[in-house]
């Protein structure tokens, strides 16, 4: 499929950029493409888990130790120390405890994940491809002029670049609703938490030569 190529006024060049079918224009109905989505946006954010949630168990509570009443002919259940998790104050039953939430996923089936969310944001209209840019000095201001010659200054906004470029960085992370990243380091979980994808020409030719 072809897309029209703009300068970072948002004017058409009148220039035509060909993206690659098996990457932005698959068949979203073959396969189970919506579970391949899940398995990948689950595995991303399961692995950006810390894992050291602690609640404290029974022996970890500062408390005395005496039993609060005798065994039986008081009325009520049977009661040990103040430290029981029926008392107010006392120990969690069950509580979390620390553990990694990272998993592993197939390397292919993570391209796979990728290809189908490139494809989703194609089908939507959400890609724009923009001429080579770059930036003499960082500049906030300059990155949101070209946001809003997009009509993307008030969407989540992903900038995709063939690569690291320290003053485009720099303009962009000031910016709440803004990120941008290497062609070479995007996931599933990037393009679709984005409602609006800014690629620059080199970096489609990246993703159509290496995805």
């Amino acid at each position: 499929m072809e897309v029209a190529v703009y300068n970072i006024k948002g004017e058409d060049t009148g220039r035509k950029i060909t993206l690659n079918d098996e990457i932005f224009a698959r068949d979203l109905s073959e396969g189970n493409a919506e579970h391949t989505l899940y398995l990948d946006v689950k595995q991303f954010l399961g692995n950006q888990r810390q894992g050291t949630h602690k609640s404290k168990e029974r022996s970890e509570i500062s408390g005395s130790t005496r039993k609060l009443g005798r065994q039986k002919g008081g009325g009520g259940a049977r009661r040990g120390d103040i430290n029981s998790p029926l008392l107010r104050g006392g120990a969690t039953v069950f509580g979390p405890r620390p553990r990694d939430y990272r998993s592993k996923m197939n390397k292919k089936m993570k391209q796979l994940a990728r290809k189908i969310a490139l494809t989703s944001k194609a089908q939507a209209g959400s890609i724009f491809v923009v001429e080579n840019f770059n930036f003499e000095k960082p500049s906030t201001k300059n990155w949101v002029n070209i946001a809003k010659a997009f009509n993307v200054n008030e969407k989540k906004t992903l900038l995709v670049l063939n690569g690291l470029d320290n003053n485009l960085f720099l303009s962009v992370r000031n910016v709440p609703n803004a990120l941008m990243q290497q062609a070479s380091d995007l996931n599933a979980y990037t393009l679709l938490n984005n409602d609006a994808i800014i690629m620059t020409e080199g970096s489609v030719e990246l993703i159509n030569e290496n995805f």
